[in-house]
C-alpha cells in the first residue's frame, strides 16, 4: 500500500489528503484504502487461468461466460436463463448455473455523485459511500487484470474514463472522483437532473457483454430511468447499486420535525404508528417496484445502506 501512496504522491503533488472527509466528501486516501477490502469480494475458488492473454487469475465478476463455475440456489436477480431445470427438478426448488466470465473483461462504473447524493443522517452522506463503491472495484478490477472505466456524473456534466488496467490510471480515476464529492457540496442547491443521459453515454461506449455497475440512489428520474437502464441490460451484465440512507427506510424517533429543501420548509410529527407505517410502507413500495424492474430485465440488484459495512453488501460473485 505504501507504494501506491508514493504513485500517488508523485502524480498528484504533496497535497496529498491523509485525513477524513468526515462522511462529507471522499479523500483520495479513503479511496485508496478501499484497496484493503477487495479480499472480502475475492473468490477463494478461483483457479489460475491459463489463457496466455488472460490474466493471472478468473475474473471475481460472475455472469454469462464461457465456463460453468457452480450451480447454487437460486437468489432474486439471477438471470432466469441460467436456471438448471435438471437440478430444480430433482432438488424441488430452483437452483442457477455461473459461469466464469472471460479474462481481461471490461468493468464500467456510472458513478451518480449529483446534489441528490448529497444526504446522509449516519456514517456518511450517499455520495460518499459510493465513491468508495466506485474505489473498491476499481482495485478489484485492477487485481483481476480487467480492464476499468468509469462514468462520473455531477449533476450537470459527465467525465468519462477510457477502461484501462494500470494503477496510474486508477490512481487518476479516484483523484477525479474525490474532487468531484468536493465540488458537489458547492452547488448543492441545484435542481436534480436524472441519470438518463449518462446511461445514454455508457451505452454508446461500452462493449457487448461488459461488466456494468450504476451506483444511485435512482430517486431523481423515476420512468425516465427505466428505457436507458433496459437497453444497458440487453447489452451488457448490468448490477444496480441502489445506495441509501437509513433514514429514508426507518422513521426517525418520536417527536417534531422541521425538512428544508431549496428553502421550502416542511414540518412533521413522526409520534404515530400510522405515521410510522406509511413512512415505511412509502419506502417498501419504491424498493418492490425497482426490484421488480431490475427482475423483468434479468439485472442484479444490490442494495447498500450507508451506516453498514460497504464490502459486505456487495453480492457480486
Amino acid at each position: 500500500m505504501k507504494s501506491v501512496r508514493q504513485l500517488a504522491r508523485r502524480w498528484f503533488g504533496k497535497a496529498e489528503e491523509t485525513h477524513s472527509g468526515n462522511g462529507l466528501f471522499a479523500t483520495l486516501e479513503e479511496l485508496m484504502e478501499q484497496r484493503n477490502y477487495t479480499a472480502y469480494l475475492r473468490n477463494p475458488q478461483n483457479k489460475l487461468a491459463t489463457s496466455a492473454y488472460s490474466g493471472d487469475v478468473k475474473s471475481a465478476f460472475k455472469g454469462r461466460g464461457m465456463e460453468m463455475e457452480e450451480i447454487r440456489p437460486y437468489s432474486f436477480g439471477d438471470d432466469v436463463r441460467d436456471i438448471d431445470w435438471r437440478v430444480t427438478a430433482r432438488k424441488m426448488q430452483p437452483y442457477t448455473k455461473l459461469f466464469a466470465e472471460e479474462r481481461d473483461r471490461e468493468v464500467f462504473v456510472l458513478l451518480d455523485l449529483s446534489p441528490q447524493m448529497l444526504f446522509g443522517t449516519r456514517n456518511e452522506l450517499k455520495s460518499v459511500a459510493a465513491a468508495k463503491i466506485a474505489a473498491l472495484l476499481a482495485w478489484m478490477s485492477l487485481e483481476n487484470k480487467d480492464r476499468f472505466g468509469c462514468v462520473i456524473f455531477d449533476g450537470h456534466d459527465n467525465y468519462i474514463f477510457r477502461p484501462q488496467n494500470h494503477r496510474a490510471g486508477i490512481l487518476a480515476i479516484l483523484k477525479k472522483i474525490s474532487d468531484t464529492t468536493r465540488k458537489v457540496l458547492q452547488d448543492r442547491q441545484s435542481e436534480p437532473v436524472s441519470l438518463a443521459k449518462s446511461l445514454q453515454l455508457l451505452q454508446k461506449n461500452v462493449k457487448h457483454n461488459a461488466i456494468v455497475f450504476v451506483l444511485s440512489d435512482f430517486n431523481a428520474g423515476g420512468a425516465e430511468l427505466q428505457k436507458p437502464l433496459a437497453a444497458l441490460a440487453r447489452k451488457a451484465n448490468l448490477y444496480c447499486v441502489n445506495i441509501f440512507d437509513a433514514l429514508e427506510e426507518l422513521a426517525p424517533k418520536a417527536g417534531e420535525y422541521m425538512i428544508e429543501n431549496r428553502s421550502r420548509k416542511l414540518i412533521f410529527d413522526s409520534a404515530s404508528v400510522r405515521f410510522k407505517q406509511e413512512y415505511r410502507k412509502y419506502f417498501n413500495e419504491k424498493r418492490n417496484e425497482f426490484r421488480a424492474f431490475c427482475h423483468k430485465f434479468s439485472c442484479r440488484c444490490i442494495e447498500v445502506r450507508t451506516d453498514l459495512p460497504l464490502y459486505r453488501q456487495l453480492q457480486i460473485v
